[in-house]
Formats: structure tokens, C-alpha cells, sequence
């Protein structure tokens, strides 16, 4: 399950970067399929780039709200929060787990040999505090003289961003290299922490500081498509706690925040007690309703 996995995220990874036109044209991708919102944490700017961020999008929209209603536009938008409300609904962090290329990419040096560490619990709350902070207040309220607010994740933090967009695009054209300020090698200097800590600690990014997995991580306990524990069959062997990427507990705290569904926990644990459900109904049949059909 989990090799289908990685493919299924590199599958994900390709589609929302199918523009390989970029060494030629050296800019970023603007056609038709740019309106269409990338279920994972995937840069705009990156020139390969064929949807956009939606956690960019959110920051764009209410960084020019104040001067949209100055200027009498009342209306507001709610098509990239429906969007993701509507995925987060359905599948909530499975996203992190199945679609997103960042998430891919730590995963992928995760693997590299070396001591493993994990990541203290209490640090995955500061993921809320940029989702609250630097997507939704600051660009809403720390506005220009204009009334404009700026993407502030995007632009003061996102190392996925860094890597997508800034790298590439400083490649493509050299002429940028020469407006490169302390702002970009701070941000290069996040990413390099990043990417040293996914050595390191499994998924570090998405535990700690992805605002986007922190608005999935909302629908924790309402979203429709969910791993389930039978705690009939479950003899507390903690089996699921060695192998979950995220931390998780799983037999402990079913419906966590922090689960991407990615299977490790049911495809490590010894009596089968974990399985899949979509709204209540089980995808893969609860093991006790197996052993009671045997019985019978």
C-alpha cells in the first residue's frame, strides 16, 4: 500500500506541474488550467505549475478585500474556501498523505539513512497559528497605503515555494538574481531547515507549519471518508504508533488531527482492528463483522 501510495502522490506532483514548456518560454504557465485549485500545498509561481496554491489564493483574495469594498465591490468570493472546504469534507488530511508534492518530497528524504527523531506534539499547534496569522489577519488587516495586505505565508515563509518557484525561476531568468534581497535567503534559509529536518523527522513541514494541512486537520471528525478502529479486536499492542508518519497514536485517538490516511497503521496492525469507512459505511469490512459471519 505504501509504494502505491508514493506513486499516487507523484502522479499528483505531475499533474499539477504538467506545464514543461518552461525552459523555453521561461515564465510561469498561464493557460486555461490555472484557474483550477490544486488540492495540495503546490506553488503558483512555480513555473511547471498548470493550477495554484490554494492557501496563495485565500491570501490574495482577502489582502485586496479592503480595497474592493472601498471601491464599492461588494461582492466576496468563496469559490477556493468551498474548494478546499469541500475536499477537506470528504477526505480531510488525506490530501497530505495522497496528493501533495511536499509532502512527497519529505517523505522521499526521510528515507535517506540516518538517526531518526521525533517531533514533540505540542509543535503541531503552531501550524493553527500560521493558518490564523499569516493566511487569514495579516493579509486582511496589515494593509498598505493602498489597502492592499500581502500573501504574507507565501511571501515571508513558504518553503514550498522556495523550492517550486524562487529556485527555478532565478535559474530561468538571471536578470532576477540581481533584485535578490535578505527576504530570499531567509526563506532559502528555511527551506534548507526544512529539508535537513525531513532527514531527520518524518514530515516535519506538514506536522509543524503547513497551514494547509492545518485547515484539513478541521474536519478531523466530520469528514466522510475516514480509517476506522474496531475496538473489539484491538488489544492495545501500540503497533500503530511505531509506523504512523504523523505521530498519531492511532488506537488512542481515531479521528486525530493529524492523520493523513496513509495505512501504515492498518497494514502494520497484528489483529486487522483498522479499517476504512465512507460515511459511516465500511469500505473494507470491519473484522469483527467477518469473524461473526464465520461464526455463523
Amino acid at each position: 500500500m505504501n509504494n502505491l501510495r508514493i506513486w499516487v502522490q507523484a502522479i499528483f506532483a505531475l499533474l499539477a506541474n504538467g506545464s514543461w514548456s518552461f525552459p523555453v518560454t521561461r515564465s510561469i504557465y498561464q493557460g486555461p488550467l490555472k484557474v483550477v485549485c490544486s488540492p495540495g500545498l503546490n506553488c503558483f509561481s512555480c513555473p511547471a505549475a498548470t493550477t495554484y496554491c490554494p492557501i496563495g489564493s485565500i491570501q490574495q483574495f482577502l489582502g485586496g478585500v479592503r480595497l474592493a469594498l472601498e471601491n464599492g465591490q461588494f461582492f466576496i468570493g468563496f469559490y477556493v474556501i468551498g474548494t478546499i472546504g469541500a475536499i477537506g469534507g470528504f477526505v480531510g488530511r488525506m490530501v497530505c498523505g495522497w496528493a501533495c508534492p511536499f509532502g512527497l518530497l519529505q517523505e522521499l528524504l526521510h528515507k535517506i539513512p540516518s538517526a531518526k527523531f521525533g517531533i514533540p506534539r505540542p509543535l503541531r499547534y503552531i501550524k493553527y497559528g500560521m493558518l490564523a496569522l499569516m493566511v487569514f489577519i495579516l493579509p486582511l488587516f496589515a494593509v498598505s497605503e493602498f489597502g492592499m495586505g500581502d500573501p504574507w505565508f507565501c511571501k515571508y515563509f513558504c518553503p514550498a515555494g522556495t523550492l517550486e518557484a524562487g529556485l527555478p525561476m532565478l535559474a530561468l531568468q538571471p536578470g532576477l538574481r540581481d533584485i535578490v534581497g535578505m527576504l530570499f535567503f531567509s526563506k532559502l534559509f528555511i527551506l534548507f531547515i526544512f529539508l535537513v529536518w525531513s532527514i531527520l523527522s518524518s514530515r516535519p513541514f506538514c506536522r509543524t507549519a503547513c497551514p494547509l494541512g492545518a485547515f484539513y486537520g478541521l474536519f478531523s471528525k466530520v469528514k466522510l471518508v475516514r480509517l476506522q478502529l474496531d475496538e473489539g479486536l484491538c488489544n492495545q499492542c501500540e503497533s500503530c504508533h511505531q509506523v504512523c508518519p504523523m505521530g498519531v497514536k492511532f488506537n488512542q485517538s481515531p479521528n486525530d488531527s493529524e492523520c493523513i490516511s496513509c495505512f501504515a497503521c492498518s497494514n502494520i496492525c497484528p489483529q486487522k482492528a483498522i479499517y476504512l469507512e465512507m460515511g459511516g459505511v465500511p469500505l473494507t469490512s470491519p473484522p469483527t463483522i467477518k469473524k461473526e459471519i464465520r461464526a455463523s
